[in-house]
């Protein structure tokens, strides 16, 4: 998914809800802040919204332009609608959150992870396709390994889930 798809995904969202701010929190949450990003960070065809109207627009986001939906048939990409739960993210985070609204998102507006928040979330998910997306992040130099760390030490976490994170990172660098 590119910033062009993301924006049409925005703007479709804000149509079908009547909700104008959304939270991207899945990793074309880059796209907010590097609109180019390289293309082995955007191989998702999915882009994860958060409403900030209210919690039962997932719903109707899901079943208007969810996976499988005729949206999804007819673009090659989807929405999928979450709860802001659905990713752990550090203190601060709404802070730092990076707009996207222009005319091509139709008065609607995407709230993008930071890169740095993000990371942390896709380190703590640990999945095998989160740990390639922070293994490019490092690679082309879009994220810091240090402020990784320190964001990482804002996260909601217990000890023990903080340490297996931190060792994933770790292990990204030694490899990278």
């Amino acid at each position: 998914m590119q910033r062009p798809q993301l924006e049409h995904i925005i703007r479709a969202a804000a149509g079908i809800t009547g909700t104008e701010r959304f939270v991207v929190i899945g990793s074309q949450a880059i796209l907010g802040q590097f609109p180019d990003s390289p293309m082995e960070l955007l191989i998702s065809v999915e882009a994860d919204l958060v409403s900030l109207q209210s919690p039962n627009d997932a719903d109707l986001i899901d079943g208007s332009i969810g996976e499988a939906s005729p949206f999804h048939r007819t673009f090659g990409y989807y929405a999928h609608g979450v709860s802001a739960e659905t990713a752990v993210l550090p203190e601060g985070w709404q802070e730092r959150l990076i707009p996207i609204q222009n005319e091509n998102t139709g008065g609607g507006a995407g709230l993008c992870l930071e890169v740095h928040d993000l990371a942390v979330s896709k380190l703590v998910a640990g999945r095998e396709k989160d740990v390639s997306f922070i293994r490019g992040l490092l690679r082309h130099g879009l994220a810091n390994p240090e402020l990784i760390s320190k964001r990482l030490e804002m996260a909601p976490l217990s000890s023990d889930w903080r340490e297996t994170s931190l060792s994933r990172l770790h292990r990204l660098l030694t490899k990278t």
